[in-house]
């Protein structure tokens, strides 16, 4: 299998007739779900999207989605996938970044999709999904049912399947480029490593758009021939509804969405008894919940490892019997992972960057040379990341390169802290950042989410701090906040918390 096309072909042949999608009431048999993804890529075909040329996707987690993504795929095209409660400047300045000579959207997001491809001013059609189609648009519809027959063999596996643009926490959002062959090498590296079968049916409500939805959501399921059961915004009751509807097997989600439903308090019980796995990815897990939550649930929840530049999986625990908690496992089979300061490698145990070479390592960034040549050196993609590597392989996450807080010359690594202040019982969440301070550069500042009834005071936060710290690492200020800002995924945006 050399394409996502030829893996969707080869499963189709093998399983026609089993449900590859559930949204709702709908379900898609693997047979109605190869049949659209052949008629929406001979559609674009018909509009003059060639092999090459990128096609914005500005869609939540729905069938259309999963059917264009791949139509993409078959193509030869890029899939340019947007979140769609991005302000249109912002998705704007993708389409442009991206040259998107096509856009296919939804009905109910054309204001801002439409303002942004007429910002761009480079989408030469956009595909409306839905009853109201403005002037100049075509509707999904009438491109399937109006596309010919015949279309050119699948791409190879080193064309480019996804042009997915990072979240831009250091700047400008930049494409990352991952192949055919990227994808389904990690796909097939995540079962490998993880137990799934094509008897799974797979919660997704993580955001498609997003890496880490992309891959374990939607090309894993696909790849296996299992069943994907589309999910379109995180709600813990709309979750667990859908758990037990659908009896789903593997939920996959970021830590955000384990601590919510963790501490859920409901009147009505669900059967989710068919959970057998839950996968914790794009953020750090913190470590206390993983036991409370398969308490709670009865289930088991892995954590794993891995930047959209990785296609992205990199590493992920195994099994409960081989996992180590706090970890973020061993490397997938295939893919090596070093801890490197510059290009020194580092022994067992010391803290570096975390380093990674393997068939999942993206092409490079889309137009930007310079950016491939600092993230891409002699093949191992440098992540960013900081953490160390046990000497059973384990890896564990530290920090970010650009989350580091250096204070009187000395490094404070905000997650140590942060899982501190998360002993508290008061606390939900926190954010530990850097502020500016003229004696020492540096100074911790916390910010803190308070669990729903529970009070506390700052001091309070920074004594518990000064008991279980170092003094250069103690917070010099708390500051407790309604809500702290996050990515659509979960992930605490730190550079908002810096500007306050």
């Amino acid at each position: 299998m050399d394409s996502l096309g030829c893996a969707l072909r080869e499963t189709t042949e093998r399983c026609p007739d089993r449900t590859a999608v559930i949204a709702g009431s709908a379900r898609i048999s693997y047979r109605e779900l190869a049949g659209a993804v052949e008629a929406t890529a001979a559609g674009l075909l018909a509009r003059g999207i060639e092999p090459g040329d990128r096609v914005a996707l500005i869609l939540p987690n729905c069938p259309q989605f999963v059917i264009s993504w791949m139509a993409c795929a078959r193509l030869g095209a890029f899939a340019v996938p947007l979140n769609p409660i991005l302000a249109a400047e912002e998705a704007a300045y993708i389409l442009d970044d991206a040259g998107a000579q096509a856009l296919i959207t939804l009905d109910q997001l054309l204001p801002m999709a439409s303002g942004a491809a007429k910002a761009a001013g480079c989408v030469k059609h956009v595909i409306v999904a839905g009853e109201s189609v403005p002037e100049g648009a075509v509707s999904l519809g009438a491109l399937m049912a109006s596309a010919p027959e015949g279309l050119p063999e699948p791409p190879d596996g080193d064309s480019v399947a996804a042009l997915l643009y990072t979240s831009g926490t250091t700047g400008r959002p930049k494409g990352a480029m991952l192949t055919h062959r990227n994808l389904l090498f990690d796909a097939m590296a995540s079962r490998e490593a993880v137990s799934m079968t094509e008897d799974d049916i797979f919660l997704g409500v993580l955001p498609l758009f997003h890496s880490f939805g992309s891959t374990v959501c939607m090309v894993i399921p696909i790849v296996m021939g299992a069943t994907i059961v589309l999910v379109p915004r995180f709600d813990a009751l709309s979750v667990l509804e859908a758990i037990e509807a659908t009896r789903a097997t593997i939920f996959p989600a970021v830590p955000s969405m384990f601590t919510v439903l963790g501490g859920l308090k409901s009147e009505r019980s669900f059967d989710v008894g068919s959970l057998r796995l839950c996968i914790s990815g794009g953020a750090a897990l913190p470590p206390e919940l993983t036991p409370a939550f398969e308490e709670r649930y009865k289930t088991t929840l892995l954590e794993g490892y891995g930047p959209t530049e990785a296609s992205p999986v990199v590493s992920v625990n195994r099994s409960r019997e081989t996992r180590k908690i706090g970890t973020v496992g061993p490397p997938l089979p295939g893919v090596e992972v070093e801890i490197r300061d510059g290009d020194r490698p580092l022994p067992v145990g010391e803290i570096g960057e975390i380093c990674v070479r393997g068939e999942n390592v993206m092409a490079g960034y889309w137009q930007d040379d310079a950016k491939t040549r600092e993230a891409i050196r002699d093949g191992w993609l440098y992540t960013g990341d900081l953490g160390n590597v046990d000497e059973d392989g384990y890896i564990t996450i530290v920090d970010r390169k650009t989350d580091m807080i250096i204070v009187g010359g000395l490094n404070v690594y905000p997650r140590e802290v942060e899982e501190v202040i998360r002993r508290l019982p008061a606390i939900r969440d926190c954010a530990v950042v850097g502020g500016r301070s003229r004696l020492r550069g540096e100074t911790v500042v916390a910010f803190v989410e308070l669990h729903e009834g529970h009070e506390i005071e700052a001091d309070d936060i920074i004594q518990h701090c000064s008991n279980c710290l170092a003094r250069y690492k103690v917070p010099r200020r708390a500051e407790i906040v309604e809500e702290l800002p996050r990515s659509v995924t979960g992930k605490v945006l730190k550079r908002e918390l810096r500007g306050q």
